[in-house]
């Protein structure tokens, strides 16, 4: 009777001790979200003008999705939760950091964005056949 006794006490404790790493776990992936200014230097966008910030407002985003991509696809593998926490969610929240700061940056200095270039239409010029090099008309 006592070893039974025992081994179901293991049973407890070892879900016990599941259930508050997975609390803690848990309570990790949403404390990343509020923190990531922590992980960026707050003065480093201080002396950027509207078109270097608008460069590495761009840069940031595409680091972002990079990083976002990378870790839905970690998380695809066996362990991959883990695997993607582990590789990824620091620089994912260091990113975070920086792109909030830069965008901080963008409204204090009252930026806008740079409207898209519009492409210049084809000179009919352009268009039109070469003659030919014979001097002689194509029949």
């Amino acid at each position: 009777m006592a070893v039974s006794s025992c081994s179901s006490l293991r049973g407890f404790c070892a879900l016990i001790a599941l259930l508050a790493a997975g609390v803690a776990l848990s309570g990790c992936a949403g404390m990343s979200e509020t923190i990531a200014p922590a992980f960026a230097d707050p003065a480093k966008y201080e002396l950027y003008d509207c078109k270097q910030l608008e460069t590495e407002r761009k840069n940031l985003a595409n680091r972002t999705a990079d990083l976002q991509r990378l870790m839905d696809k970690a998380q695809t593998g066996a362990g991959g939760a883990v695997v993607s926490e582990l590789a990824y969610r620091n620089d994912y929240v260091a990113v975070r950091g920086q792109a909030q700061l830069a965008e901080d940056a963008w409204r204090r200095n009252k930026c806008r964005e740079t409207p898209p270039e519009a492409t210049p239409a084809a000179s009919p010029a352009a268009t039109a056949k070469p003659a030919s090099r014979s001097g002689k008309a194509a029949r």
